[in-house]
């Protein structure tokens, strides 16, 4: 016993702990880099987004001019006034070259999708979270383009139906299954049930709620005047775009007058009948193209109206090529349920005009969103609740 050597008990904890710290902090230095990575990438891919929520709906090319320009003088942007996030917050949002101001969507897109990008890398594995990189991506751009112009995007909507078939083809986790071609079965055929279901709601709200019938409180002067290939309608303190009230050929716009005017001709106790391209006065036809102006007194107006835009079918069709069938469900419900609770609170803080169009596909994206970071939870909870 004299000859044994007292080790103290400390001395393994100092020995192996340069070891620990080799093998610990690369590895933590490696989650961190690949953190920023995914954040970076995300702004850079938000300012690709702002191009083409600029470009998209005025049929501008995306790829001519290469470089960002201002909206207001037009001016190419150098590249270090082209930074994501970093160049509006420098330039506090307005044009280097003009001064005018850049609009918050610009930095808004860079952050959102920056965060989206973080967060999806940290929620899932690397195959799977490519493939939502390039869903968030479509759904950002969508519901910016839908709020501003009423409108989704084929190159979006058909485009990104087949990228979620080829997405899913390649990463078949993304349908819940290790086998390609089942992968690409189910995710087509959640792709046509999302398109499928909304045409349903589109076809039979038109049939039901196909018409809007408004009747003033009391005798509202009305102008009808051209401009182009379209047209301002206006009806007391309301205008409106022409083209807004017609989504279809057989759409038709029945105004009630006490008195009109259409070109030289003057009615009265007439009934206006309008298609998009021509107005109707019992039996006689008037071309719209061959008019400047219609004016006169109105006392009722019926409007045509849809449950929604096609756009939105193939969106839905998009979510379903990249989430599966059972987002689709839940993307109609939530959507649904977003929209009637934005719904009621602008009718809660203000009066909602009879011409305002409220576009769904926001709430479809937000639902769909909400499926993707907490769909089995929230089923896990319903569960939960039909069976305790």
């Amino acid at each position: 016993m004299s000859n044994e050597i007292a080790v103290p008990a400390l001395s393994l904890h100092y020995s192996t702990t340069p070891i620990l710290h080799c093998m610990f902090v690369p590895e933590m230095t490696y989650q961190h880099l690949f953190d920023v990575f995914a954040f970076v990438l995300g702004a850079c891919v938000g300012s690709f987004l702002n191009v083409c929520i600029y470009r998209l709906p005025l049929n501008l090319s995306v790829n001519q001019p290469r470089r960002s320009f201002c909206p207001s003088c037009k001016t190419q942007i150098p590249g270090h006034h082209n930074l994501p996030l970093v160049s509006w917050l420098v330039l506090r949002g307005r044009c280097a070259n003009c001064g005018a101001r850049i609009a918050f969507r610009y930095f808004a897109v860079e952050l959102l999708t920056a965060f989206f990008f973080l967060i999806i890398w940290k929620a899932f594995a690397w195959q799977i979270a490519i493939a939502y990189w390039v869903f968030i991506a479509l759904v950002v751009a969508a519901t910016f383009i839908d709020f501003e112009h009423f409108i989704i995007p084929d190159e979006i909507t058909i485009g990104g139906t087949i990228a979620g078939l080829i997405a899913s083809t390649a990463v078949p986790q993304l349908m819940n299954t290790d086998r390609h071609l089942m992968a690409l079965l189910i995710s087509a055929g959640s792709a046509a049930l999302g398109y499928a279901l909304l045409w349903l709601v589109l076809e039979g709200g038109k049939l039901v709620f196909g018409k809007k019938r408004i009747r003033l409180e009391k005798s509202t002067a009305f102008t009808w005047t051209r401009h182009g290939d379209d047209a301002d309608f206006v009806v007391g303190d309301e205008k409106s775009l022409w083209s807004d009230f017609f989504a279809r050929e057989n759409d038709q716009l029945l105004l009630h007058c006490s008195r009109a005017k259409i070109g030289e001709r003057e009615f009265t106790d007439a009934i206006l009948r309008f298609h998009y391209n021509r107005v109707q006065v019992g039996s006689e036809t008037f071309e719209l193209d061959q008019l400047d102006e219609i004016s006169g007194i109105a006392n009722e107006i019926e409007i045509p109206r849809e449950a929604m835009g096609r756009g939105d079918l193939k969106f839905l069709a998009c979510i379903g090529a990249f989430l599966g069938w059972r987002a689709v469900l839940f993307a109609i419900f939530a959507g649904s349920l977003y929209g009637s609770v934005i719904g009621l609170i602008t009718l809660v803080l203000g009066r909602r005009v009879w011409s305002l169009k409220l576009p769904f596909g926001p709430y479809l994206a937000l639902g769909s969103l909400t499926w993707l970071f907490f769909g089995e939870s929230l089923l896990g909870w319903y569960r939960s609740i039909l069976t305790p």
